[in-house]
């Protein structure tokens, strides 16, 4: 764990107290714990999940620097990825997480439990059917998602959550600047636009990252996100 405080604070500049680090600890246990059980994560070594999922998750920092988000939805954030790890750094942040897996959501529930995180809300659902929620709608300064995916889909998904001036983040691979590029049409329908590409390098591991960070300038119109699964299957 030295390793990932080391290099979360040389490449991200997070700073990370002992308490934090004792909870990740925590938190990689569970994980490994429950995933023999559940498949929650195809990463199941030890060093994998710190730079994988840990020090991936911290990478978001490179996006709002010294201003966290207050309010933060995570969309499909699978087992709790990159909302928990953030949540743990920036205990004042609000965070929503949601997770459309029955068995994830359950997992993110209970790490929260064991490890005593308040202010976090777990929802059991598709991001569409959130995003024409009253409650939810346009309420949130950030929307991050990780691998959940197009770019041009993915704005529908996350946009309608996000309010004017807020900002969505989203975590990619080496295709992020081609699917940035061919989204902008959708992007501009959905009340946003693209800001900038950040390159994250992560140690040991040789893809291209980035973070792909869309501004919302203008409301979603009324009738986005459409139904469960069509964004998908017709993408903007």
């Amino acid at each position: 764990m030295e390793n990932l405080a080391r290099n979360a604070l040389s490449l991200f500049n997070v700073h990370m107290t002992g308490r934090q680090i004792t909870a990740l600890i925590t938190y990689e246990r569970e994980l490994l714990d429950w995933n023999q059980k559940f498949n929650l994560t195809a990463i199941r070594d030890v060093e994998s999940i710190r730079t994988k999922h840990f020090l991936d998750s911290f990478s978001c920092a490179l996006a709002w620097k010294t201003n966290p988000p207050r309010r933060l939805i995570d969309v499909g954030t699978g087992a709790g990825f990159p909302g928990i790890p953030l949540k743990i750094i920036y205990p004042a942040m609000q965070l929503t997480l949601v997770e459309s897996v029955g068995k994830k959501a359950k997992f993110c529930e209970h790490i929260l439990n064991v490890l005593g995180l308040e202010n976090v809300n777990v929802i059991h659902s598709r991001a569409e059917d959130l995003g024409q929620k009253k409650e939810h709608r346009e309420t949130y300064d950030w929307a991050v998602a990780r691998a959940v995916a197009n770019l041009n889909v993915l704005s529908e998904y996350l946009l309608p959550l996000v309010k004017i001036g807020g900002t969505v983040l989203a975590q990619k691979g080496e295709s992020g600047p081609a699917e940035a590029q061919s989204a902008e049409n959708a992007m501009k329908l959905l009340g946003g636009k693209l800001k900038q590409l950040i390159p994250v390098n992560l140690p040991g591991v040789a893809d291209d990252r980035y973070l792909v960070l869309l501004d919302k300038v203008a409301a979603t119109p009324p009738k986005y996100p459409r139904n469960a699964g069509t964004a998908a299957k017709t993408p903007l």
